[in-house]
């Protein structure tokens, strides 16, 4: 069971601190003669699988690495576009990393907005009158939990679908974030999080989570 990250979005949708506590490993690397056996297509500026599953790589994979060497976006390294160089026969045997995009500061600004705006449409469209939003979507691989304070701010906690105590740490986090973050008279509200005792404090109450444990006084 793990966590895999925790995002504070304030009233205004905008996300004000982000931690990724946990990313489950699904690279795959693997050497390859030409021609590549996999169809590849440039999509939002990166390469990955259209057409082909072998060994681990999957469809909607994206090419991470080429020969060891971290790839940018649809280039390579040394600048050389991705596509073009895999299309070269002169470059094989070639060694390639295939595994998931992992998102870039912009990406996850723009998801958190994306969350903020579902959670109050989920609002709206509830038959319940006074309807809290969003508090929990599943999927086969992680689940997302909510809190929304009464202020507007939400805790949102990505995590393992079989961890236990999700919403005793989504007010436990609630608690640290009143403790270090608006107390701190150097904060401002709405604004970036950025305290070494919240992180501090954060970082061990999922910990203590993902062990099942209690949040005892003092805690």
């Amino acid at each position: 069971m793990a966590i895999f990250s925790v995002y504070v979005v304030n009233k205004a949708g905008g996300l004000i601190y982000q931690l990724d506590h946990y990313a489950p490993r699904a690279d795959t690397e693997k050497t390859f003669s030409f021609p590549l056996d996999l169809v590849l297509r440039p999509h939002d500026e990166r390469v990955v699988v259209a057409f082909g599953q072998r060994d681990g790589i999957r469809v909607g994979h994206a090419v991470l690495a080429i020969n060891g060497a971290e790839v940018n976006g649809r280039f390579t390294a040394d600048g050389k576009d991705v596509l073009e160089f895999l299309g070269n026969p002169a470059n094989y045997p070639v060694s390639i990393r295939f595994g998931r995009h992992r998102l870039s500061s912009n990406e996850k600004l723009m998801l958190a907005s994306m969350f903020h705006s579902l959670f109050a449409i989920g609002s709206q469209l509830s038959p319940e009158v006074g309807s809290s939003g969003i508090e929990m979507l599943e999927t086969d691989a992680f689940k997302l939990h909510c809190f929304q304070t009464l202020t507007g701010i939400k805790f949102v906690v990505l995590a393992d679908p079989r961890q236990a105590g999700i919403d005793a740490l989504l007010r436990k986090i609630y608690e640290i974030y009143s403790d270090f973050a608006l107390k701190n008279p150097f904060y401002s509200l709405e604004m970036p999080i950025r305290c070494e005792l919240f992180d501090q404090n954060l970082k061990l109450a999922l910990e203590v989570a993902e062990k099942a444990g209690p949040f005892g006084p003092g805690s």
